[in-house]
């Protein structure tokens, strides 16, 4: 039986070149099946307003939300580092509002580390949270929360816009974030910036040079009939399965071969 991950167990992991995967969870049950698989890192994502509770972004999510999933997730005791993902407006508005809130999703939620997104312009929050011991997985490139600035899920760091995100890059790592997600940008830059900085990179649609890989569990399974990215492996298709799973289910009730004695109490 493995031990805890803690984080030192994942930066040791970019020193001796082990690659680091992180998959998102966002209950108790898909918690306790991707930590039995092995993962090093379970991120409570705020994807989950998008594959589990149908938004088009994640900009709906809430703290509230957030903290529930989170202490689902952990309610699984999983091995794995539990990673909670911070929701749009809970860190950006002062220093006070990241550190109570990042705070609460420690103390609360029993996440191990807190994700947010933002690069030299987050800094400031980085060094706040980290000087009171919160460890924090920064997120630049493409940034889901700034999806309107941006005009949509598009690729970023191309041409001119490469030597700002390898900066920002810098900025997260100076500021003391323990990681950082690369998402949506050219392979050649992520491997720019993860031969460059001493902390560990995740890519996602970022190239196969970064230290670890992160992917939404809906997506690898099969189960998100709402985009199906670039970037996305499909490892199983489970949505046909479970459709006829409940297809069967419908029709034995229908047709009363289901609950047979077998099932019934006496």
């Amino acid at each position: 039986m493995h031990k805890k991950l803690t984080l030192p167990d994942i930066l040791k992991m970019k020193s001796e070149n082990r690659r680091i995967t992180v998959l998102t969870a966002y209950d108790y049950p898909f918690a306790r099946l991707i930590d039995n698989g092995g993962v090093d890192i379970i991120l409570v994502g705020d994807s989950a307003g998008v594959v589990f509770a149908g938004h088009d972004t994640t900009l709906p999510v809430t703290m509230d939300e957030m903290l529930y999933h989170t202490k689902a997730v952990v309610r699984s005791r999983p091995k794995a580092l539990v990673v909670a993902d911070m929701p749009f407006m809970s860190y950006q508005t002062g220093l006070d509002d990241a550190c109570r809130n990042c705070g609460r999703m420690i103390k609360e939620g029993g996440a191990e580390a807190v994700k947010i997104e933002g690069g030299a312009n987050m800094a400031g929050v980085i060094r706040a949270l980290s000087s009171i011991d919160i460890p924090v997985m920064a997120h630049i490139g493409l940034t889901p929360q700034s999806i309107h600035r941006m005009g949509g899920y598009k690729v970023q760091g191309r041409k001119d816009q490469a030597d700002r995100i390898f900066d920002d890059a810098l900025a997260v790592q100076e500021a003391g974030a323990f990681s950082v997600v690369l998402e949506g940008i050219p392979a050649q830059l992520a491997a720019r910036i993860t031969d460059e900085l001493s902390i560990p990179t995740i890519g996602i649609g970022a190239g196969p040079s970064c230290d670890g890989q992160v992917l939404v569990i809906h997506d690898i399974l099969g189960l998100c009939e709402k985009y199906s990215p670039k970037f996305v492996k499909r490892y199983a298709e489970l949505g046909p399965i479970i459709s006829e799973a409940v297809k069967q289910y419908v029709n034995e009730v229908r047709t009363g071969e289901f609950p047979t004695a077998e099932h019934s109490f006496t």
